[in-house]
């Protein structure tokens, strides 16, 4: 049988199981959940090969045949994104337009530049001496945050609704930005004497972002025109999917942001007009059901493999060291790079209290940073940074995750 048929099927039967798990006695939210009980799966296995590595050289066999970050980044992030946002609340997303515009740009350049900054200064303390431009591509893989594990718990923690759209839109937007700040840096590094022109870092700037979001505009509006032309729940749900397949692979091809093709066309489809004119409720009950299924089953999947890439770390007592080290430096910078954006629209739009406090816990990391980590090379200190990666998402998700709820409510009190 074809290895990857069942490496498919491996992860899917783990994820069914130990999403009853969750569901039956942990009552996590999912994305939490899922990875918890990957993680301390993982453990134990590592701890049941000191008696016999039978099941460890089963998981290492299949976290070595897949390519996690083609997977995510070429295949899953599509799909992931165009569900996300075609559940977003348009309106609200208008409304806080210019936020969010403001956020997953200038915010995410400025967070790359400070966590870089950063981790340069804290890792010379350590007896770390790296590369500032190494340390720039760490800033730019973790300043983007994750909509996959931002959409599902804020659901979940009760977050006031134009609070959630700065958030949800920022973490849409903000990770295609992030990859193409992070491309754009890696080529500069590859280059090795950082002779690249800033003529040639706009042009591929411009042109994955902004060609990306015209690219998907152009797809969410032909899918409009197909869906209002016809009455067939059936065939619509199949159209949103070749949009989205066909979107990435012309996207790939003409070397423009996929995951912002894949936002916009999922806003352009998702926006109330849309829904009105071109799907009669039943055809939009089945294009919503649709998605959110394949929103769940693919999320389950992902964070299964997150928990399971913690077998191709390398533990090292000084690469933990500055993973702990992170975890405040990150938060600490994403804060100060929100601070400008939030006092200049603060008195226009009627900012909830704490906006910076709420969106700093919970801009959560995922597995696009850690998609990006692995994708550094070795000369760029890929180990070092995985494990930094790898501790700052895991304490997102488990620890700012689960309290993030408690935040909003404690603030909302107050």
């Amino acid at each position: 049988m074809d290895s990857s048929f069942s490496i498919i099927t491996i992860l899917v039967v783990l994820s069914a199981a130990f999403g009853y798990i969750n569901v039956r006695f942990l009552k996590l939210p999912n994305t939490i959940g899922l990875m918890l009980i990957t993680i301390l799966f993982t453990l134990g296995v590592f701890g049941l090969s000191y008696f016999d590595d039978t099941l460890l050289e089963a998981e290492l066999s299949i976290i070595n045949q897949i390519d996690f970050k083609t997977v995510l980044l070429d295949v899953m992030l599509s799909f992931l994104l165009f569900a996300g946002a075609l559940h977003t609340n348009f309106q609200q997303l208008k409304i806080q337009r210019w936020p969010v515009l403001v956020f997953s740009t200038f915010g995410v350049l400025l967070s790359t530049f400070l966590v870089g900054g950063a981790v340069f200064f804290f890792l010379k303390l350590i007896g770390l001496d790296i590369a500032f431009i190494y340390c720039l591509l760490f800033g730019a893989l973790i300043s983007p945050t994750d909509p996959i594990a931002v959409l599902g718990i804020l659901k979940k923690a009760g977050v006031p609704k134009k609070l959630e759209a700065k958030i949800v839109g920022e973490s849409l937007f903000n990770d295609g930005v992030g990859v193409v700040v992070f491309l754009t840096i890696f080529q500069i590094a590859k280059v090795g004497t950082g002779e690249i022109e800033a003529l040639n870092v706009f042009k591929l700037f411009g042109q994955e972002v902004f060609g990306g979001i015209l690219l998907g505009g152009i797809l969410g509006w032909i899918t409009y025109r197909l869906m209002k032309s016809i009455d067939d729940y059936d065939i619509e749900v199949i159209i949103t999917l070749a949009a989205v397949m066909g979107g990435t692979v012309i996207a790939h091809k003409l070397h423009l942001s996929a995951p912002l093709a894949m936002v916009t066309a999922g806003l352009v489809v998702g926006n109330d007009t849309v829904r009105g004119t071109a799907m009669s409720e039943i055809t939009e009950s089945y294009v919503d059901k649709f998605w959110e299924l394949i929103d769940i089953l693919l999320n389950t999947i992902l964070f299964v493999l997150i928990g399971m890439e913690m077998l191709v770390l390398t533990f090292k007592m000084e690469y933990v060291l500055a993973g702990l080290i992170a975890i405040p430096v990150v938060l600490a910078c994403r804060y100060l790079s929100l601070l400008l954006p939030i006092n200049l629209f603060k008195k226009k739009l009627k900012f909830v209290p704490k906006t910076n406090l709420i969106m700093t816990w919970g801009g959560l990391r995922g597995g696009i940073s850690i998609a990006l980590a692995l994708g550094l090379t070795d000369a760029m200190n890929r180990d070092l940074f995985l494990v930094i990666t790898y501790i700052v998402v895991v304490f997102s998700i488990l620890v700012q995750g689960l309290t993030v709820g408690k935040l909003v409510k404690k603030v909302e009190v107050k």
